[in-house]
């Protein structure tokens, strides 16, 4: 007999807040998996086979406790190639569930008539429709199944299912940003590019962990997992066109905490891409096409600046919002007008009315100056003063700071950085 047993909120967030139809899985698999990897598809035939290789390699006995589901997806206004890649897919999955022995392996049609996503939607709809629809279908008798999200042009490691396993087995926490590295490119022209685009992002959250942040750590879609119940405590996956990664894994973190995963690696693709309006593909594209000056750097000082407000905001946690706002005119006069014009004043007011424990406060303090808000603030600073600039100026200092001597190179930089990140 099937498992049927839900808990009340897996049960709640299933009538109020899933994806319902068109959308169905092709088959009725049987319930009680202890994981589901879920991963979107829009015209990746020629990636998908290699992705579903690369999984195929971890140890049967894990892959048999893991749901595989495939979104193939695409708007209504998709291209023709498109469309005909995704036919392409559909056909070709059966087949592959063969090739690849994935008695597991599952998909559901989000890109035939009838099925395809609405206009303005893609990746961040498609993998709540593929996260949503695994739900009913987890084991929760005994544990808290884990949900773990892949892109189907990526490639991972014979150890990621024991990783993931064994990382939540170890964890209190509910979310987790898994380690990356991105995969040569086919020329020198592409691997300048997404060096520099993947040292771009290493830094960034290197400057987060520098000022204190807890959001310093990373935020891939195709490299994070957590626990079902972090999932639907945060309200699951947004439909974001892109960007859908950055959002969820900060709404767990409200919700759950999210901490870095290390003992495997995945492999995104180095590939340019044009798709969504930010991201990996459309980076390296812009820096194909115009150079690589169209991705500049953050000043390190920007992050001087964050944490200079974190320290004094828990070095202050008694003092009223007038004193925290003139406080922050002293650390940046850009700092406080961003403040005022965020409602920092009537916000931190509630925010003491409701914590009068000091660590409560500042875990709600940190609810309200989120990773978006930091992010915003980091813009803030670059465009009022602090203006982007080439890496080579950029990352030795945070680097120096982090207790480490920056080497010339781009590609030796990003060792290190790998290295302090945790991706072997």
């Amino acid at each position: 007999m099937p498992n049927t047993y839900l808990p009340k909120n897996i049960a709640t967030y299933l009538s109020k807040r899933a994806e319902a139809e068109p959308w169905k899985i092709n088959g009725v698999p049987s319930r009680g998996f202890t994981g589901a990897v879920v991963i979107p598809s829009l015209a990746e035939a020629a990636n998908l086979p290699q992705t579903l290789e690369s999984l195929s390699q971890n140890p049967p006995e894990l892959l048999e406790r893991y749901l595989i589901l495939i979104v193939v997806n695409q708007r209504a206004d998709a291209t023709a190639t498109e469309t005909a890649d995704n036919r392409d897919t559909l056909e070709a999955l059966p087949r592959w569930k063969q090739q690849f022995h994935l008695d597991n392996l599952f998909w559901v049609d989000a890109a035939t008539a009838g099925g395809a996503l609405p206009a303005k939607q893609g990746v961040g709809l498609a993998r709540k429709i593929g996260l949503d629809l695994s739900l009913p279908l987890l084991n929760y008798r005994n544990d808290d199944p884990l949900m773990v999200c892949l892109d189907a042009d990526t490639l991972v490691q014979p150890d990621y299912l024991h990783a993931i396993s064994r990382h939540f087995a170890g964890t209190a926490a509910g979310g987790a940003s898994i380690s990356y590295r991105h995969r040569r490119a086919s020329d020198q022209a592409g691997q300048s590019a997404i060096d520099r685009y993947e040292l771009f992002l290493r830094t960034y959250v290197l400057g987060l962990e520098l000022a204190g942040s807890p959001y310093a750590f990373h935020t891939v879609g195709s490299a994070m997992a957590c626990r079902a119940s972090a999932y639907v405590a945060s309200g699951g996956m947004n439909r974001r066109l892109a960007g859908e990664d950055f959002y969820f894994l900060q709404q767990v973190h409200k919700t759950s905490g999210v901490v870095p995963l290390a003992g495997t690696v995945v492999h995104p693709s180095p590939r340019s891409s044009h798709r969504v309006p930010f991201g990996t593909g459309r980076s390296v594209g812009d820096m194909l096409s115009d150079g690589e000056q169209r991705l500049l750097f953050y000043q390190p000082v920007v992050f001087s600046i964050v944490g200079e407000w974190l320290a004094y905001v828990a070095g202050n946690t008694g003092a009223d919002a007038l004193s925290l706002l003139n406080g922050a005119a002293l650390i940046s006069p850009v700092l406080h007008r961003f403040l005022e014009q965020s409602g920092f004043r009537g916000s931190w007011d509630n925010l003491q009315k409701n914590n009068r424990d000091s660590a409560k406060l500042m875990t709600s303090f940190h609810g309200w100056f989120d990773a978006f808000r930091t992010m915003r603030l980091i813009h803030e600073l670059s465009d009022q003063g602090y203006p982007r600039i080439a890496p080579e100026g950029a990352i030795a200092p945070l680097l120096e700071r982090a207790g480490h001597v920056a080497p010339a190179s781009i590609s030796e930089q990003l060792e290190i950085l790998r290295g302090l990140q945790g991706t072997v």
